[in-house]
């Protein structure tokens, strides 16, 4: 059951990213061949109005195949011959509908969960904090004197103090006191152990997906950064997972209750959604990168053949990073403990 948990997630994180590409070209009048969720060998299809619909075997991504979005075409409804807007538009709508989707399913997370307030729950044994003198229930005022506003402001100001001594000032109960604590490094960031307590506030849900949303991305943006430049470790380079692993992570998310799968769903689709707008060949992001070079150049296209040659290369190094992760995946779940 977790492993079809986990093929239901990959399917409609896939699905919306391919419907968002689907909407946008049909709305433009692009001929699409076929709308095709999965991989490989088919295993159902369906024509309608010249449109084949189809799932296929390994639910590892998907496409919608537009006339003369590879090639040169003659049709007047081939993606190609569509307007430097329309063709944005259908490009980006896929990882555009990804972001969305996780914003839409983290505003019921956060309903029912709640959100992180400037209230402490925990304040970890031996931490900094406990040695600073926090304790369960204080409200954190400020830090260094910045107001706090939310439990973002809070992680914000920590993890970017470099270790350095931070003065808090917090109520206890009526009496408003003050502590100077040193963060310390833990996995990487500054921490000084304490856990916030949960509010559940329906109005504000959206906005703490939004929020949460922006700040997941730009958390994922500087990995990828560090991981470009060389800035990680070997064990954290060890971590990373393609497939197999995803698979294994939402199958324990499953098996931990639906709010987990539900938050593991939203990551992941955000994950697709930030990785497809990279600006790497046979990704999405490099074809918006081709299209607004396309209209520096005054509407000058870069030829579609030459495109799709780099888009290939770009997709067999992607399939060979695919099969070096996977095999990793492998490794790391049935010959490690």
């Amino acid at each position: 059951m977790n492993i079809i948990a986990a093929i239901l997630v990959f399917g409609i994180i896939i699905f919306i990213h391919e419907l968002g590409h689907f909407y946008f070209a049909k709305r433009a009048g692009v001929t699409i061949h076929e709308f095709a969720i999965g991989m490989g060998p088919t295993l159902f299809k369906k024509e309608k109005n010249g449109t084949v619909y189809s799932i296929r075997a390994l639910p590892i991504g998907g496409f919608v195949a537009m006339e003369g979005e590879d090639e040169e075409s003659d049709d007047p409804n081939s993606f190609g011959k569509k307007t430097l807007k329309e063709r944005f538009l259908s490009i980006v709508a896929g990882p555009l509908a990804n972001i969305i989707l996780c914003v839409l399913l983290l505003i019921p997370f956060y309903a029912i969960v709640g959100f992180p307030t400037t209230t402490l729950d925990i304040v970890q044994k031996n931490s900094p904090a406990y040695s600073a003198g926090l304790q369960s229930g204080d409200k954190l005022v400020s830090i260094n004197g910045n107001s706090l506003d939310s439990f973002n402001d809070v992680s914000k100001l920590i993890s970017g103090s470099d270790g350095k001594e931070l003065t808090i000032r917090y109520k206890r109960g009526s009496e408003d006191k003050s502590t100077t604590v040193i963060p310390e490094k833990s996995a990487g960031k500054y921490v000084i152990g304490i856990n916030p307590k949960y509010k559940t506030d329906l109005l504000k849900a959206p906005k703490q997906a939004i929020v949460s949303t922006y700040q997941i991305s730009k958390t994922m943006l500087i990995f990828l950064g560090q991981l470009v430049t060389g800035q990680l470790s070997g064990k954290i380079m060890d971590s990373l997972s393609g497939p197999v692993g995803v698979v294994n992570m939402v199958s324990k998310a499953a098996t931990t209750g639906i709010l987990d799968l539900v938050f593991m769903t939203a990551l992941i689709s955000l994950n697709i959604g930030i990785m497809n707008l990279l600006p790497i060949p046979a990704l999405d992001g490099w074809r918006i990168i081709m299209l607004i070079f396309e209209g520096l150049r005054g509407g000058k296209k870069v030829p579609a053949k030459i495109e799709g040659y780099i888009n290939g290369i770009g997709l067999i190094a992607l399939m060979g990073f695919m099969l070096f992760i996977t095999y990793k995946d492998i490794v790391r779940l049935f010959f490690r403990n």
